[in-house]
């Protein structure tokens, strides 16, 4: 078995909730760009962004993966880039993964209202790598990139 940690330490662990998910099947660049998105929100923020981009009702700015990538109504006055995507299913894990964090903090006893997120980190993952068969006897790749998420939210106050 191989042995993780979170890239991100912290000396005192007793106002901090963390929370990580593995294997998500979503390609770490987009991945990457909802987690600089939503990092340093308090967690009632990002949920409500998150909910947002699933309804196609914001964007969420794509900085480093942004090859011919449309302009979105609104994101360069908020966000001061105007390239980005709806990016639903990393949304939608994110979501979930916030939600993981929410009910870890409420376990160790802190609150829920003043958490604030300091840390999301995106790593790469597994890649699953099949063939295509194509004419003339040839085959294509087809590659399946996963990554794994990590998130850290710190109670204010």
């Amino acid at each position: 078995m191989p042995r993780w940690s979170y890239s991100y330490k912290v000396r005192d662990e007793s106002n901090i909730a963390k929370a990580m998910v593995w294997d998500a099947p979503v390609h770490v660049k987009v991945m990457r760009e909802v987690a600089e998105a939503i990092k340093g929100m308090r967690v009632d923020e990002a949920k409500r962004f998150l909910e947002a981009v699933i309804e196609k009702k914001e964007a969420v700015p794509f900085r480093r993966a942004h090859g011919k990538q449309a302009h979105r109504r609104g994101l360069g006055a908020k966000w001061g880039w105007p390239a980005g995507r709806y990016p639903v299913k990393a949304a939608k894990i994110m979501l979930r993964l916030l939600n993981n964090v929410e009910n870890n903090a409420e376990n160790k006893g802190l609150e829920v209202e003043k958490l604030r997120i300091i840390h999301v980190g995106v790593h790469k993952g597994l890649t699953f790598k099949r063939w295509m068969p194509r004419a003339y006897g040839r085959a294509s790749p087809k590659n399946k990139t996963h990554s794994h998420v990590e998130i850290i939210v710190a109670q204010e106050g």
